[in-house]
């Protein structure tokens, strides 16, 4: 039998269930990371299951596992079987539904079935969705087709991209992150099934107003200097060589910046080496992420791989200057107020990050207009964007709620 990993506080007895009309959505969505590893992706679904069980609904999720989670996760956790990825031993990849789970799934009786990684676990749970006649949404999360070129694997990306071309075409609808990326969907004769769902940002704990000059001084950041901020998992193709070398180059342009960098991940001893002058803070969470993040000068952001931009989204909110590679993803959050360099185009990468650097003025004018942007994103309005599609799903296959 599976291993079930729930809340300390565990739910009640199920009442006797209502009529189907009435009576909550019981969903199952599968994920291939839910709380293992802490990133962007699994920190949004653990936000969805949470607001959907406030809003009523019975949620459970079957995801690979590890011994020492990253974070406590919301709702009720069911470990499916997994091995290690080689050469990236934090992550896990799921072997399927084997039979103790599959029973544990038919218990369960779901409405509806969400799938959120392309991998053999979700796709053995879209054969489960058809074979069971259940309605099925998938959510895109990340660019999974530009990763193979970040690990000398770049000629397999044709397979990956039909791969995902196929799985996604499987289900009835498919949940995407930016209108970019709805457009894609729509041009390739696909935009009847595919719907926005969002992000949010907690504007709260990432917030200007928790720039702190003291710890600043107390990791040997200057008041006069310039901090250029790297956020988010420390792991190739989140661009951290691209970040190094961008650095590397100012110094050698003579132009006196400080890097800092918020983040753990498999890459962090090798920056610690090739950047021996950056501050590392390793992994934070809650009120020391907010202050680390506002207490930063530029946000520098060189991931191509990002269908939202989460960390986009939070250093927008800290009021921080913002400059991108330019992709869809970071037009969306930042629209014209956001500096963007060409894929590739390291140099004007630094040009842009030392002219920002020379204008301080310029700095706190664009930190002001992204703090206030960042305004129109919320979580609720983005979990009522998954409620909504899965009302429309239901109602669409005669089991309106």
């Amino acid at each position: 039998m599976a291993t079930i990993v729930t809340r300390v506080r565990d739910r009640a007895p199920a009442p006797v269930p209502a009529p189907a009309s009435t009576r909550p959505p019981r969903i199952a969505l599968f994920s291939g990371n839910y709380n293992y590893v802490r990133d962007g992706a699994n920190r949004a679904l653990n936000r969805l299951v949470g607001d959907l069980e406030q809003r009523g609904a019975h949620v459970r999720v079957y995801s690979p596992t590890a011994r020492e989670p990253a974070f406590a996760a919301a709702g009720t956790l069911v470990s499916v079987p997994s091995v290690s990825l080689p050469g990236r031993g934090e992550y896990r990849l799921g072997l399927g539904l084997p039979r103790g789970v599959r029973a544990d799934l038919r218990r369960f009786a779901p409405d509806l079935i969400h799938v959120s990684a392309p991998d053999w676990t979700g796709a053995a749970a879209q054969r489960f969705a058809q074979a069971e006649r259940l309605p099925l949404v998938a959510s895109l999360h990340t660019r999974f087709e530009t990763y193979a070129a970040f690990y000398g694997a770049g000629l397999i990306r044709p397979l990956l991209e039909r791969h995902l071309e196929r799985f996604y075409a499987r289900c009835d609808r498919v949940l995407v992150p930016t209108l970019p990326i709805l457009e894609e969907f729509v041009a390739a004769g696909a935009g009847a099934r595919a719907r926005l769902w969002s992000r949010g940002v907690d504007r709260a704990q990432f917030d200007p107003a928790r720039r702190d000059l003291g710890w600043r001084r107390a990791h040997g950041i200057a008041d006069d200097a310039c901090a250029i901020l790297f956020f988010g998992r420390l792991v190739r193709e989140k661009g951290v060589a691209d970040y190094a070398q961008v650095i590397e180059a100012l110094a050698t342009a003579g132009v006196a910046v400080r890097p800092l960098v918020v983040g753990d991940g498999p890459e962090l001893a090798a920056l610690r080496r090739r950047l021996p002058q950056a501050v590392t803070t390793g992994h934070l969470a809650g009120a020391e992420l907010g202050r680390a993040v506002a207490s930063a000068d530029i946000f520098f952001n060189p991931s191509v791989t990002e269908a939202f931009g989460n960390v986009t989204l939070e250093a927008m909110a800290a009021g921080l200057p913002i400059v991108s590679v330019d992709v869809a993803s970071a037009r969306a959050l930042l629209g014209d107020d956001g500096l963007y360099y060409r894929r590739g185009d390291l140099a004007g990468a630094t040009e842009a990050l030392a002219r920002l650097t020379m204008f301080p003025d310029r700095r706190r004018l664009l930190g002001r207009r992204v703090r206030v942007a960042s305004a129109g994103w919320s979580w609720e309005r983005a979990s009522a964007m998954v409620w909504d599609t899965y009302h429309e799903l239901l109602a669409e296959r005669g089991d309106g709620r």
